[in-house]
């Protein structure tokens, strides 16, 4: 067992940064040893206070990240910024060079090789030379319609097709994604988002991590986001929508193997949707199906990057991916017990 406690920095605490820090806080041989963000209520403050504790931890929230990155000397950063790896690129290769291991909830880093293959050749190689372990990961890229997916396969003999579905009330969700999916925006101001990429992002990443993982080439891609509009009035925390005005989406990716549609990913959601659940269906000579409810996005990616924590301390040098790496389950004692070295 590592005698030490594994050293933790978070960068960023936002909503989920700072869900993600209280569960950190709690957990035994888990300690945080800094904290970045640039949210002018936050800097100066000590992080127990920020993230809603009801105690000081001794860790004041800084906005300067490199200072914070060298003299914390962390084993592992916890990076809750931003969704696109082209913008997180600078942050993440700075922790890489701090000589710190990742777990980020950047939805392009859980697959990166797709859209940004020459971004991933650079973090890898980078992380191979510093010698620490990158991984994108949360429920949904990460988890619910990739991870389980796979896993599942592990006991067919063949694959026609897999279809994996979520349905998600929003309004149970954090305001930014409830923004993201569009909510209270007319339908061209939506399509206007979409085009922009200012919606859900990581569901082509998720088509692509499945298809490595069971040892498809897909020869085509493609991915479809629609707007669902109200036709009555919806409330949420956040929210008023007007019947006419956009309630959150509809996004599919569908890939395509010898001219066959064999990967479909299929995500509902928006504010009021009656019965959430997330099903995985796989068809081949024994037909599969699975359905899971009670899944809660913001509690899941939380728990699942904390819990990721032993699983890319203990991984090779380099990029990593949640389909990649040992499957990750709840480790709810001492983290320490759980690493090796």
């Amino acid at each position: 067992m590592r005698q030490k406690n594994i050293r933790v920095i978070h960068y960023g605490l936002g909503p989920i940064g700072s869900l993600i820090a209280r569960i950190v806080a709690e957990r035994p041989g888990l300690e945080i040893v800094g904290a970045i963000d640039i949210a002018p209520d936050k800097v100066g403050r000590d992080v127990g206070e920020v993230i809603g504790l009801e105690r000081e931890l001794g860790v004041i929230v800084s906005a300067d990240a490199a200072a914070t990155l060298r003299s914390a000397k962390a084993d592992i950063a916890i990076h809750t910024v931003g969704s696109y790896l082209e913008r997180e690129t600078p942050r993440l290769k700075a922790v890489i060079e701090a000589g710190t291991s990742v777990v980020s909830t950047c939805e392009e880093l859980a697959y990166p090789q797709f859209k940004h293959p020459q971004i991933a050749a650079e973090l890898n190689a980078l992380a191979r030379e510093h010698g620490v372990t990158v991984l994108g990961s949360g429920v949904n890229p990460g988890f619910i319609q990739d991870t389980i997916a796979v896993v599942l396969s592990g006991i067919c003999r063949d694959i026609r097709h897999i279809r994996v579905y979520r349905r998600v009330d929003t309004g149970e969700r954090r305001e930014n994604l409830q923004r993201k999916a569009g909510a209270g925006l007319t339908v061209d101001e939506f399509r206007a988002q979409a085009t922009a990429g200012g919606v859900h992002v990581g569901l082509t990443q998720s088509l692509q991590a499945i298809a490595e993982a069971i040892g498809w080439k897909l020869d085509r891609v493609e991915e479809t986001v629609e707007p669902v509009v109200a036709e009555e009035t919806v409330r949420s925390q956040f929210f008023v929508v007007q019947p006419g005005q956009v309630k959150g989406l509809h996004q599919m990716a569908r890939g395509w193997r010898g001219g066959e549609e064999v990967l479909t990913l299929d995500l509902l959601m928006y504010i009021g949707l009656a019965e959430p659940e997330d099903t995985v269906i796989i068809e081949g000579t024994r037909p599969l199906e699975m359905r899971i409810k009670g899944v809660h996005g913001d509690s899941a990616t939380a728990a699942i990057v904390v819990n990721a924590i032993p699983r890319v301390l203990n991984a090779p040098p380099g990029l990593v991916t949640m389909t990649n790496l040992p499957v990750v389950s709840a480790t709810l004692c001492d983290v320490r017990t759980k690493v090796v070295g």
